[in-house]
């Protein structure tokens, strides 16, 4: 197999503000946008041509990565001009596919950090003669996804979107977002309108008798979401925890791309990533967060699992964690910013405005 679609259309609207001037397969992780870490891993495992299916901000996609011979791939991009959901989004790509109608085509979806082997994927898929196969994990709560039930053999046997009560939980396998299908399903999905393979395609599949295999690999994966989940995963990929090709440099306890200032004393941890022109200061403590280019950490400043957009400025002393900073906002000396607050970009916080403790 050696042809991919990639989904990454989406408008990341539970990521805001990282998404308000980037789309969310290209806000960075562990140096390099996330969608880099994808594209590596598909060379990898085989796939020479991928289409990518864009439509949030997708005038950025191609700029970057251009025709993909830099990554060893041929990229192609397809706009859409209305949101046709995932499984219309797929439709709508099929004429740049080159799979024979008996072919695999793998599938996956722009926001899904995995340690997913895709070859395996692609074997189970030959082997079981299926007309789709997906990718399955298993989760603790898996109220926030659609559950996937399975044979003893590991077919398919219902698709059950985000239950609710006990009685509802039949499994703890989910829908873990990478797909291989046979050409000729993508060919049956309707044309010109919104169609989710969640709720529409593969149900439907199921009712007509196709085969749908599930293969259970339950190595990293990470829905990278939320914020609080993309600094989670950016860490992960820079301590080696998530499988990357592409992470530029060495793993360990931090990542400071070329043109990055980190003062002497300041310490950095628990996959830290620092980007190009970023400043950490004198007596700062950076832990697990993610600096994007031309942010700044001022002196003696405390970050902890939270995210500093492009050009950004945290003032002296301040503390963030779990904390998001648009691009280039600017929080003052002497905050204390907690529990998920975001602050929006461009925006202005001056000097000791806002704390969740006392000023003592």
């Amino acid at each position: 197999m050696t042809e991919a679609i990639l989904l990454v259309g989406g408008k990341g609207t539970r990521l805001r503000p990282l998404t308000v001037h980037t789309p969310k397969p290209m806000v960075p992780a562990a140096g390099v946008p996330f969608l880099t870490h994808q594209l590596a891993r598909a060379r990898a495992a085989g796939v020479e041509h991928v289409v990518m299916a864009t439509s949030y901000l997708a005038e950025v996609f191609e700029p970057h990565f251009g025709d993909g011979s830099d990554l060893g791939l041929h990229l192609e991009y397809v706009t859409e001009e209305e949101p046709l959901g995932t499984g219309g989004a797929l439709r709508n790509v099929a004429s740049r596919l080159t799979s024979g109608r008996d072919e695999p085509v793998l599938v996956f979806n722009g926001d899904i950090l995995t340690g997913l082997d895709i070859r395996a994927l692609v074997r189970t898929h030959a082997d079981a003669g299926a007309d789709v196969s997906l990718h399955l994990t298993r989760v603790a709560d898996p109220r926030a996804f659609g559950l996937v039930p399975t044979d003893d053999d590991g077919r398919v046997t219902a698709f059950l979107e985000k239950p609710q009560t006990p009685e509802e939980i039949v499994t703890d396998q989910i829908n873990a977002g990478a797909y291989v299908f046979q050409r000729s399903v993508i060919d049956t999905i309707p044309h010109d309108r919104p169609v989710s393979v969640e709720r529409e395609t593969f149900p439907g599949l199921l009712a007509d008798g196709a085969h749908l295999q599930g293969m259970v690999d339950s190595t990293y994966w990470l829905d990278l979401g939320t914020p609080q989940a993309f600094v989670r995963g950016s860490a992960d990929l820079v301590l080696g925890h998530a499988p990357s090709p592409a992470v530029p440099g060495r793993r360990g306890a931090c990542l400071v791309l070329d043109g990055a200032t980190v003062a002497e004393d300041a310490k950095l941890s628990g996959g830290t990533a620092v980007g190009a022109g970023a400043v950490v200061g004198t007596g700062a403590r950076v832990e697990g967060s993610t600096l994007l280019d031309g942010a700044v950490v001022e002196p003696d400043a405390v970050v902890r699992d939270s995210l500093i957009g492009a050009g950004a400025r945290v003032g002296a002393r301040t503390v963030l964690d779990g904390a998001v900073i648009g691009d280039r906002a600017e929080v003052g000396p002497d905050n204390e910013l907690r529990d998920g607050i975001r602050i929006w970009c461009g925006a202005r916080i001056g000097a000791g405005a806002v704390r969740f403790s006392s000023d003592q």
